[in-house]
């Protein structure tokens, strides 16, 4: 390894957000981290996918946002940078280790049919109940019990999907298929409620990263919807409303020349039972009757293959350095043995599970670098009428 394994982000993180929005508007037992001025109502619109860095490079389709400048502030991701985990912290106001989704694909231990690698976004595995995997509740039913209004605006694919139900449940869903069906749906439900917490959530940007990266014409069109989407939001909304606009992670371009295929390479794969992370955060599970010398193997191995691209860790290292936070011990043999987390453009896939569209993906996310891992918070007093 050429340079040790960097240190968490002393700052505010995305665990914060819903959190203190939550206490601003009243919910009794709440922590305000982020010292949010208290609002009898607080809309947080998260964009999927618009990290700091890709929205400072292409702040002039950002008008709005642009203007507002005085008013951000830069907070972190989660470890892994990828949506799943990130929602979660989201909404429940937990660090991964505490929550104990920790990457978009990881292992199981637990799991009815015995250890295996389960997906926590659109291919949520059945036998696995969301409120048992992730057993602490959202910051939405934290409000359904103090009797706080909380209301989901989102695409209607997403309501009752595993990720939602154990990570942001509670409260009532209204789907909204476009971006203007949201920002009504929004604006209506603030307007109907005498004080509360409205969540708004935007995937169009991310999606748009992934297909064509972040220095593409796509990305920016789809930063120019949704930053206009928000000028109306904010100029809607009752006055009594503070709006707050973050991200779950930021992106970064990969070329197609350093998606990488480790399968092909037997010294990578043999000491390990499982793969899964993601292609810019691998995490690698031991074999059961693994020595100790087929490990240093391995990781040795690992770190030729990636040399100065990537950081090649152990969970303990990584625990120890404090990505996950303080983790319990449901949660521990849910990451990985060994962790791959790259530095530089580059992703990292297991060919034998990974689909050939995986290798198409441009924008990627999932590591530790400031691209990945910052992102925004704006604090805008919304400038509606009065109820």
């Amino acid at each position: 390894m050429t340079e040790p394994f960097p240190s968490p982000p002393k700052r505010a993180s995305i665990a914060d957000v819903l959190e203190s929005a939550a206490a601003s508007a009243g919910l009794e037992g709440a922590e305000n981290r982020l010292g949010i001025a208290r609002r009898r109502r607080v809309v947080v619109a998260l964009v999927d996918g618009m990290g700091l860095s890709s929205l400072s490079a292409h702040a002039a389709h950002t008008p709005f946002l642009r203007s507002q400048a005085d008013r951000r502030r830069p907070l972190a991701s989660t470890f892994p940078s990828t949506t799943a985990t990130a929602l979660t912290s989201f909404g429940t106001g937990l660090r991964p280790g505490q929550h104990g989704i920790t990457g978009y694909e990881m292992l199981a231990p637990e799991h009815p049919d015995g250890p295996r690698v389960v997906n926590q976004l659109g291919a949520w595995d059945a036998r696995l109940d969301p409120r048992e995997w992730q057993p602490h509740p959202s910051v939405f039913m934290r409000c359904d019990d103090d009797g706080l209004a909380a209301v989901t605006v989102s695409q209607d694919r997403f309501e009752g999907s595993g990720l939602t139900r154990a990570a942001l449940g509670g409260g009532v869903f209204v789907a909204a298929k476009t971006s203007d069906e949201r920002v009504a749906a929004a604006v209506k439900a603030l307007r109907e409620m005498k004080r509360g917490v409205v969540y708004v959530y935007w995937n169009e940007v991310d999606k748009a990263g992934h297909a064509h990266g972040v220095a593409s014409d796509e990305y920016v069109a789809a930063l120019e919807d949704v930053d206009f989407a928000l000028k109306r939001l904010v100029a809607q909304a009752p006055e009594d409303t503070l709006v707050l606009v973050t991200a779950d992670h930021g992106m970064i371009d990969v070329p197609a020349e350093r998606r990488w295929d480790y399968s092909e390479h037997a010294a990578l794969t043999r000491a390990f039972e499982f793969t899964a992370g993601e292609p810019r955060m691998v995490q690698l599970y031991w074999r059961a009757e693994v020595t100790e010398a087929e490990k240093a193997e391995a990781l040795a191995a690992w770190a030729e293959y990636v040399g100065s691209l990537a950081w090649v860790v152990t969970r303990d290292e990584a625990i120890e350095a404090g990505w996950f936070g303080e983790v319990s011990p449901r949660v521990r043999p849910r990451i990985g043995d060994v962790l791959v987390a790259a530095r530089a453009p580059l992703a990292l896939y297991d060919g034998r599970r990974a689909s050939a569209h995986a290798f198409e993906m441009v924008g990627q996310h999932g590591s530790v670098t400031g691209e990945e891992m910052g992102i925004p918070l704006f604090e805008i007093p919304a400038g509606g009428p009065r109820r």
